[in-house]
């Protein structure tokens, strides 16, 4: 079927998108303390830095915990915006690219990235190839409220 016009595999990105989206809009709410506290990001970190590989670690010293006080907003903002957008259908590609960047910037923090676990983890592959399936052919999905973007 031809791009754009409603075809079957259109339809299943679509529903891939509602789907991300309320998980991705799911995943922000729950983080909603965030706004207020940055602390419960930071202890996240620091649990995580215990068992962290060099690479992560440094990361998570050098950058994450640092800057944790703005990355606990950007986090919660970034989550409820890319769901939003994803479960809309507004801007798709951009909404799923920016979502993929933020759920491998929290695999790689918590030092699970390059693991085997991570293969059956369904926060992983799962997460990651519907994002990146959007982030390939997510423009112009029918039912969607931006569907010319």
């Amino acid at each position: 079927m031809r791009r754009g016009s409603g075809g079957e595999s259109d339809v299943a990105l679509r529903v891939l998108s509602i789907v991300l989206g309320l998980f991705l809009l799911l995943m922000g709410l729950s983080k909603r303390a965030w706004l207020m506290d940055s602390g419960i990001l930071i202890a996240q970190l620091y649990e995580w830095l215990d068992t962290a590989g060099p690479a992560s670690r440094w990361y998570l010293d050098t950058i994450a915990i640092p800057g944790a006080p703005v990355f606990a907003r950007l986090v919660l903002l970034g989550e409820l915006a890319t769901g939003a957008a994803l479960l809309c259908g507004v801007q798709v590609r951009a909404a799923a690219i920016v979502a993929m960047f933020m759920v491998l910037n929290f695999h790689f923090a918590a030092d699970i990235l390059f693991h085997y676990a991570y293969l059956i983890n369904g926060y992983g592959p799962p997460v990651l190839g519907g994002l990146l399936a959007l982030a390939i052919g997510g423009p112009r999905l029918p039912f969607a409220v931006g569907r010319g973007s």
